[in-house]
Parts: C-alpha cells; structure tokens; sequence
C-alpha cells in the first residue's frame, strides 16, 4: 500500500474506513470507519497480517436495527424529506429517506456484557448542530450492529471523538465540545452504554480535533489536529501521568499540514507505534485516502514522525 493512494480490499476494491479505529479480536484486526456511500454509515473490513484486507461488511446503515438501552437517546438514524403532519414536522425517524452523519466510529469489545459497542459522533444530516455522541452494539465484531442512540454528553456538544482504555483498565471517551473550542474526558461506564463521569475539559480555547491516544512507559499520549475543515494543519502533540492528570503543552508533531493528513486514531503493532491518519479530499470525499507512520520517539520520549510512501505497518 502507498500512501496517500487508495488502499485496496481483497476484492480489488477500495477501502472506505475514514475517521477510523482498529480492534484485535480472535486472531484478527477489524478495520471499521466511515462509509458515505448509498445508505451505508460504517463500514468493516479484517485482516489477519495488516496487509491483506477482506470486506465483511456494512456494520451501520439507515437500515439497522434500533433499540433504546437504559438511556433514553434519540434513535433517529434518518430524517424524512417530506413534510410530515404539523405536530411531527421535525420528526427523524429510522428507515427514512435523508441520511445522517456518523463520523469518527470507535468500537470496544467490552469483557463484562461480552458485546462489541461503537462510539461516534452524529450529526443530523442537514446542519452541523447536532454535535452528538452516538452508539451501537453487536454480539460480533463484523455483524449488525443495533443502534442505541446519540446525545450530548451531560449536556455538552459533542463532536471528533475518540476512545482509551489505560492501564488501569478504564476506559473513555474523549470529545471535541464547545464548537470545537475545548476536548471533553468522560469515563465510560463499565458496559460502555453511557458515561459515567465528566473527568475533566482540556486544552480551552484551542480549537483541536481529531483526538488520538496511546500509553507509553508510563505516559499518555494525545495527538490531535486543529479545527481548518477539510484543509490539513500542523499536528500536536502533548502528554499527561495519565488521562485523568494534567497536560502538558502542545507541541508540533509531523510537518505544517501533517504530511497531508488528520489523525485517526493510533495503532499499536509490537512495540512499535504507527500514526494511521487521513487524507481528506473535501472535493472528492470518495477518494479520500490514508497515511500510515511510525511513530518514533527522541532521548526525552518526545514523539515525531517522517514521511515514507510506503509504510512498512501495511506491506
């Protein structure tokens, strides 16, 4: 695979997972991200050597099944087009005929409900007001998955999002909120269905998106984007004790645009950490792309990268 240039599938096709996250689970990684063609939402593809990529499947669509889980979240997958009865002129409802937006998808398996629950951040489809976090279960890693409903966190926007588990096994969700302005820390509860606590609000004022963590020698590291829509920006990068600890500063991470790309999300590959991210093409959202880096780390454990057209994470 090169990057920068489609990423191609079993099938010869190429590979909608935008936004996206990897799992590990029985034997093999599960690719999930975004998919905005026809009716589709997420999409789902497996490998069992990170190089070969079989399509399994379109695991959330306007077509999923919804069912409401202990919170009561909005379940509206769809908005109708035509003008329904005074009383419901807003009313969104599932297997109607305008599509959301799902965007961002995170999936945890989760050793206590032994279900697979998704994490993104939805939008309703005609405006960007939303700003919601929004969820999905499955008894399997590439099933259907049900849809459970977005909402706002405590209240609060809720935008680019990610998830963490650290070392102490707790895990969060973490969000852009306050029209970007600030970055969110729930704790999730313990069958990932909601939000427990709101740890903390982080980094006011400056605009970043795009969150992704990892854990390294007793460290947590973020690397996030600034908020310039399609258009890519220089990276940062900052780290904390932990999750719930204070951050330190922003730092500069790859080159101004960031090689051309927005963070995704951060793979762990033996002891080696690769920053998968996305090259958008807001022109031609179909033919956005990826790029795969290693990350290295200086004698002071800060963490870089250089570019290379064909990541060794992928060949």
């Amino acid at each position: 695979m090169i990057n920068g240039k489609p990423y191609l599938d079993t099938d010869g096709n190429p590979i909608h997972a935008h936004g996206g996250w990897m799992l590990d689970y029985g034997g093999y990684t599960y690719w999930y991200g975004e998919d905005r063609r026809d009716n589709h939402y997420v999409s789902c593809y497996r490998s069992s050597d990170m190089k070969n990529w079989e399509f399994r499947g379109h695991i959330l669509s306007t077509d999923s099944p919804v069912s409401h889980t202990s919170g009561r979240f909005d379940l509206r997958l769809s908005w109708q087009k035509e003008p329904l009865p005074e009383a419901n002129e807003n009313l969104i409802v599932p297997g109607g005929t305008g599509k959301v937006n799902i965007e961002r998808p995170k999936v945890l398996y989760n050793e206590l409900t032994k279900k697979f629950v998704l994490w993104a951040h939805y939008e309703n489809g005609q405006n960007y007001l939303d700003a919601r976090a929004c969820i999905a279960t499955s008894d399997t890693p590439d099933g259907e998955f049900t849809y459970h409903g977005s909402f706002n966190p405590f209240g609060e926007m809720s935008r680019d999002c990610t998830v963490h588990t650290d070392s102490a096994g707790d895990t969060y969700f973490i969000s852009a909120s306050r029209d970007n302005a600030d970055l969110h820390i729930y704790r999730l509860t313990e069958d990932f269905l909601n939000v427990d606590e709101w740890v903390k609000s982080v980094y006011c004022h400056e605009f970043r998106e795009a969150p992704a963590l990892f854990e390294k020698d007793g460290k947590t590291y973020m690397i996030s984007s600034y908020c310039t829509g399609w258009a890519p920006n220089q990276g940062k990068w900052c780290a904390a004790d932990s999750v719930t600890g204070r951050w330190g500063l922003l730092h500069d991470f790859g080159d101004s645009t960031t090689f051309r790309s927005q963070s995704a999300f951060i793979r762990k590959q033996g002891d080696k950490f690769w920053y998968i991210g996305d090259r958008w093409s807001g022109q031609e959202y179909f033919s956005s792309s990826y790029v795969a880096l290693e990350i290295q780390f200086d004698g002071d454990g800060n963490p870089y990268i250089e570019y290379t057209d064909e990541p060794e994470l992928f060949n």
